[in-house]
């Protein structure tokens, strides 16, 4: 009763924030652990476990608030949003949002990536997920534990294809999962990577979520430097940043997107001249735009990468 509680007061302060802007509701909500992180049980359906447990708790119980934008101490509370458009175009994509492993930034990187899906016939997975707190392996537990869910209800929801999309340190986890998955559910049909930490080396790393997800252990910065684990099984991706960007090294997506390209690698990179880091899909609409002179150029490097991919699925355009 607690976590159902929990979750509809994040419901509210994500409503409050909709005075001003039309976000749009979620279809549904849906806690990853119901019976918390300790359980060892995920999410069972007409008897059947359709998700794996928690693997190991990350110690929070309940989730709160740093600001109006940016929740914090996320645990047993993890769930997902989950948008799925009247007409889609049988693509869905799970959202990772920002924050250094620290906080999720889920309005500027998750609710107005929804505004945007929703538009755009795209179905979306705002994936508000546990933070590390000491434990490395909670956030990818709970993106493939996600595609796990979405996976086992593509069918009801017609969703033919489901990729990953992350920034930040939510780029770092959705890069994990693009070069981590552990079989076919898992693995993403294509990853959008925007501004990511990608490198736990200590020349280039965003140092505070190198630290908050492995402690600064050696052996678990080099296993999270995720370009070293790019090979020819690498779904398709897309990498998207500024130059300017002084919190993420410009490098760290440089450096897989190389990878990609010894391992022909399907994919893009753009790197636009100015906006620093952190603009996610602020658009005018929502607050300032830091990438106002290239968003159209964004949007159409997106839809047209997401449209390739709909192409080799043979899904509609």
């Amino acid at each position: 009763m607690k976590r159902i509680i929990t979750i509809a007061s994040a419901l509210l302060v994500c409503l409050s924030l909709g005075a001003g802007n039309v976000y749009p509701k979620p279809t549904k909500t849906v806690l990853l652990y119901p019976e918390g992180q300790t359980s060892g049980k995920g999410i069972t359906e007409n008897g059947a476990e359709i998700t794996c447990g928690a693997g190991e708790s990350n110690g929070y119980s309940k989730m709160s608030f740093k600001d109006p934008t940016r929740m914090k101490e996320v645990g047993d509370d993890a769930f997902m949003d989950i948008y799925i458009p009247k007409k889609h175009n049988g693509q869905m994509i799970i959202c990772c949002p920002g924050g250094g492993y620290s906080i999720l930034a889920f309005v500027g990187e998750g609710k107005n990536v929804a505004a945007w899906a929703m538009r755009n016939s795209v179905a979306l997975c705002v994936l508000h997920y546990r933070l590390p707190n000491g434990h490395c392996t909670v956030p990818l537990t709970d993106v493939q534990n996600a595609f796990r869910y979405c996976r086992a209800h593509a069918g009801e929801w017609g969703i033919s294809q489901i990729g990953v999309m992350g920034f930040s340190a939510g780029g770092h986890l959705a890069a994990s999962a693009t070069v981590l998955w552990k079989d076919a559910v898992t693995r993403p049909d294509f990853s959008v990577l925007i501004y990511p930490v990608i490198d736990l080396g200590p020349k280039i790393w965003h140092k505070g979520t190198a630290m908050r997800l492995t402690g600064g252990e050696e052996q678990l910065l080099r296993h999270y430097t995720l370009q070293n684990h790019v090979n020819a099984f690498t779904p398709p991706t897309l990498l998207m940043l500024s130059a300017d960007d002084t919190a993420v090294n410009p490098q760290n997506s440089i450096s897989f997107f190389q990878k990609m390209q010894e391992h022909k690698v399907k994919g893009e990179i753009h790197i636009f001249p100015k906006g620093g880091h952190g603009w996610g899909f602020t658009t005018s609409e929502f607050g300032t735009d830091k990438i106002a002179a290239y968003r159209d150029e964004f949007f159409a490097s997106l839809s047209r990468f997401l449209s390739e991919r709909r192409a080799e699925a043979g899904l509609p355009l």
